[in-house]
């Protein structure tokens, strides 16, 4: 029994309580947590590390869509007699004092709609990972959520969107965003909109390393100190942005001055594809600059001296290309032959089989007969001729695809240098002691919508317009379009203006979405008689 006892005891004895946290556990720092990509669970997890409380973590919900409107079914056609129809929904049919229930929105409690939530669009409804937008909408995010994102954002392989609205960036959140977007390799949309801010850090978002292709910077009181920045940005002699092809600066407060500063920045950069900068304070003088980039204009001191330095890096590169000089053995002289210095013996050895093997032939030439001498004869003339009318043929063939190659590359070449550096052009021209090249036609959206644009400027896109349009008839398939789309309405000039209905005219057939009236049948028929 004393053995069973002390056995008992020592069972108890060995379960030990559970041990209550000590200060040294309290004081250890966690371990650092490792993102999985599926963007909710890391990010409730890293706010749940930072400190915050479980309920001020915004959750992450799924973006409201619209609901399609479902097709109307035709009762007759599935069920003519109408023996399998449903069978009638027993709720009552509202009344006049009571509403139906909403179908296409949902009723959320008191105040639980302004709560900051972030929205997601999933590529697959049913995997979590495969986030392609995220959009946060009417909260402030400080350094410790933009922190947050930083570590969630990069490991998401699908992102390629990401929109911000009113959201109250500073300078040290926009600088943190711009420091992590690079990492985020497929994320190619930015959307800040609605987020004022003093010092205007906007240009830390492009530059040459920038991987964003649509950027859109509407309602962020840009003044001409970051349109200047931003115009910096696109390009200089030296540097351009090469992956942007949209940008919206829509509804700020850019000047003629700015607006100079930004068609500076696209002198040198034909990657860009649209530009928006409607609704802001441009006068004449900016529509002026945008008229000389998209005509010609001349190079300053800078950008002719790194034209200078790109075409001798061209000559040498060109130089390097060509094929070296032959060069004759060292051992032997000039004079001498190659065949000089075999030796005798080999000589005659080769002389002695030579002799050997016309014998032989001369034998079996003699027991064929002539008969086979005059059909070889004839086989011999007849593969010739019909080998030189062959090589005739060929010969007239590879001219001719030759002759379509040379034309169509030389009717594509003359564009294809200014697209990829305007600086190496070769259709610059000399005129009054400075050097021209073409304008920016790689640009082929603008907006100018809803400033102070009056009569001059509209004249100077008049011209620009119509120097592109004789530049593209020049070229049977340029690399190049020019401008397409050209948008003024909303300036200090009348509808009826001579310049501003010619403008029209001229830029309406070129719109890609334009789409000539149909005549009536009565005009049709006078045409046809006429």
């Amino acid at each position: 029994m004393g053995k069973k006892v002390e056995k008992a005891s020592k069972d108890k004895g060995g379960q030990s309580p559970p041990q209550e946290p000590t200060e040294d556990d309290a004081s250890r720092t966690p371990e650092p947590y490792s993102c999985t990509g599926v963007f909710e669970a890391d990010f409730h997890e890293l706010c749940r590390r930072a400190g915050m409380p479980q309920g001020e973590i915004p959750p992450v919900v799924p973006r409201a869509r619209r609901p399609g409107t479902p097709p109307p079914v035709d009762p007759k056609k599935d069920d003519p007699k109408g023996k399998n129809q449903p069978p009638p929904d027993p709720t009552p049919e509202p009344t006049e004092l009571s509403e139906p229930p909403p179908k296409t929105y949902l009723v959320k409690d008191k105040y639980e709609f302004f709560k900051p939530t972030i929205q997601v669009e999933l590529e697959h409804d049913d995997k979590p990972a495969t986030v392609t937008e995220i959009h946060i909408r009417g909260w402030k995010i400080d350094e410790l959520m933009m922190g947050i994102l930083k570590q969630c954002l990069p490991l998401m392989e699908k992102l390629n969107t990401l929109h911000f609205w009113n959201t109250g960036l500073a300078e040290n959140t926009v600088k943190e965003l711009a420091s992590f977007i690079p990492q985020c390799l497929n994320l190619r949309n930015i959307s800040i909109e609605g987020n004022p801010c003093v010092e205007e850090p906007w240009a830390l978002l492009l530059g040459e390393d920038s991987l964003i292709v649509n950027l859109s910077l509407r309602h962020n009181s840009i003044t001409d100190r970051g349109a200047s920045a931003i115009g910096n940005a696109l390009s200089t002699e030296r540097t351009c942005d090469k992956n942007l092809q949209t940008l919206s600066l829509a509804s700020n407060k850019i000047t003629s001055v700015g607006a100079t500063a930004i068609a500076n920045g696209l002198r040198m950069n034909r990657v860009l594809l649209s530009l928006s900068l409607a609704s802001n304070m441009i006068g004449d003088e900016g529509a002026l600059k945008f008229g000389e980039l998209l005509s010609r204009f001349p190079l300053t001191h800078a950008e002719i001296v790194e034209r200078r330095k790109l075409m001798s890096v061209s000559v040498d590169m060109s130089m390097s290309k060509s094929p070296p000089p032959s060069r004759r053995d060292k051992d032997r002289p000039g004079s001498v032959r190659s065949g000089a210095n075999l030796d005798k013996g080999d000589k005659r050895r080769n002389k002695s089989s030579n002799k050997k093997d016309s014998k032989k032939e001369k034998e079996e030439t003699a027991k064929g007969g002539k008969k086979e001498e005059k059909w070889k004869r004839a086989t011999s003339k007849a593969s010739l001729a019909s080998m030189a009318d062959a090589t005739k043929a060929t010969k007239g063939k590879k001219t001719a695809a030759t002759k379509d190659k040379k034309g169509s590359h030389d009717a594509e070449t003359p564009d294809l240098s200014e697209s990829l550096n305007p600086l190496t052009t070769e259709s610059a021209e000399s005129i009054d002691g400075q050097l021209w090249i073409p304008g920016n036609r790689a640009l082929i959206n603008l907006n100018l919508s809803r400033n102070g644009i009056s009569e001059v400027g509209i004249k100077s896109l008049l011209l620009a317009a119509q120097y592109q349009t004789t530049l593209s008839a020049l070229s049977a398939h340029p690399v190049l379009k020019g401008l397409m789309r050209l948008s003024i309405q909303g300036n200090d000039v009348q509808r009826t203006n001579e310049h501003l209905v010619k403008l029209q005219e001229l830029m309406m057939p070129k719109d890609p979405s334009y789409k000539p009236q149909a005549l009536s049948p009565s005009i049709e028929n006078q045409s046809t008689a006429g």
